[in-house]
């Protein structure tokens, strides 16, 4: 009879990144972006229930009975020798259904996961507010993990992560890293972080800037000299600005705007785009922060980025769709591929040559 520890040492083998437990379909692997059966073996209730009550076995402060009274459950729970794994416990037609992340003990490689030089060595930065944006999955996780373990390698500091939930853990090496993860550690991402103001760091990282007083309180602290590094659910950075500015309500957003003028360090945009090769490639629009690009802030005039990034190239900065383009030329995507993930598909038809 299978048993959960079976599955999830055979996803950390086949670098899954997710493990579904679902009734009526066999138990499945996420495997490069695309979800494969285990086997032809449609799982019942009765293996859904018993899989995730093995799961339960395994945490220590959740239990099955109180996740039948809340109908859902979210935790982390770590197996020796095996792995750590985040967990989602629901109903679905009644009966337990499971979604399990694998959070890696192996700390990425920025050159496998093909994150560029230039984004790593944000690592550099002493002060200021660095945002990673892109959808769901993108990868925004891993370039924060791989900027904060160069960090870690390279700087005597405190380092505090405010994560939902941990994805990579962090062994001290130069650093003392401390990671919090919401609902665990702390009560949430705000609580966390104004705690962390007087835990005595110089770097931050918020897992995902979700609301007004969250964000406040980040730039705040990037305006204090802390190095503050967050995500966004945006795409390029015209959008994440934007949408930062939107959160506040209009009589006080010229003051975030002038805010993030003096303290924006630079915005990391990342998306993932199938290859011809059947493999998953990021693709990163990079906006460094200069003079030219804190005035365009100030003054509300955020649709001038994208041409201060075409013209920031050798600060190493690119826009998505020159991305796109490079991976084209370089016969790693396909055209349609391109033309899809480009945020200017008008100019892009033109680039391609496509009528």
């Amino acid at each position: 009879m299978l048993d959960i520890e079976q599955i999830l040492k055979e996803a950390i083998e086949k670098h899954a990144s997710d493990i579904f437990i679902v009734a009526g379909h066999p138990c499945a692997l996420k495997i490069n972006g695309e979800i494969h059966a285990r086997d032809d073996i449609r799982l019942m209730p009765m293996d859904t229930e018993r899989l995730i009550k093995e799961i339960y076995q395994y945490v220590g402060q959740n239990t099955y009975e109180e996740f039948l009274k809340k109908k859902d459950d979210d935790f982390s729970f770590s197996i020796p020798n095996v792995g750590r794994f985040r967990c989602n416990i629901y109903l679905q037609r009644n009966s337990p259904a499971a979604v399990l992340r694998v959070v890696s003990f192996r700390l990425p490689d920025p050159k496998e996961m093909q994150i560029p030089e230039v984004v790593t060595s944000l690592s550099n930065a002493k002060k200021g507010l660095i945002l990673i944006s892109g959808p769901a999955g993108s990868g925004k996780s891993t370039t924060l993990a791989c900027i904060i373990d160069k960090i870690n390698e390279q700087r005597n500091t405190h380092i505090i992560t405010i994560e939902d939930p941990i994805e990579y853990l962090h062994t001290h090496k130069k650093s003392i890293v401390s990671q919090r993860e919401v609902f665990h550690d702390t009560k949430d991402y705000l609580s966390a972080l104004r705690a962390a103001l007087r835990e005595a760091p110089e770097v931050i990282l918020v897992g995902e800037m979700r609301d007004l007083e969250t964000i406040n309180t980040a730039v705040t602290a990037a305006e204090t000299g802390h190095l503050i590094l967050s995500t966004l659910h945006t795409l390029g950075a015209v959008n994440t600005i934007d949408r930062m500015i939107d959160v506040f309500p209009s009589e006080q957003q010229q003051q975030i705007r002038v805010q993030l003028s003096m303290t924006l360090h630079a915005v990391v945009s990342e998306q993932l785009v199938p290859a011809i090769d059947g493999s998953i490639i990021p693709v990163f629009e990079i906006m460094i922060v200069n003079p030219a690009i804190r005035t365009q802030i100030r003054e509300g005039k955020i649709h001038q980025l994208e041409n201060s990034i075409i013209a920031g190239k050798n600060q190493g900065m690119i826009t998505m769709d020159e991305s796109l383009l490079k991976l084209y030329e370089a016969g790693k995507i396909d055209k349609d591929t391109t033309l899809l993930y480009a945020s200017n598909q008008e100019r892009m038809r033109k680039k391609l040559g496509i009528i």
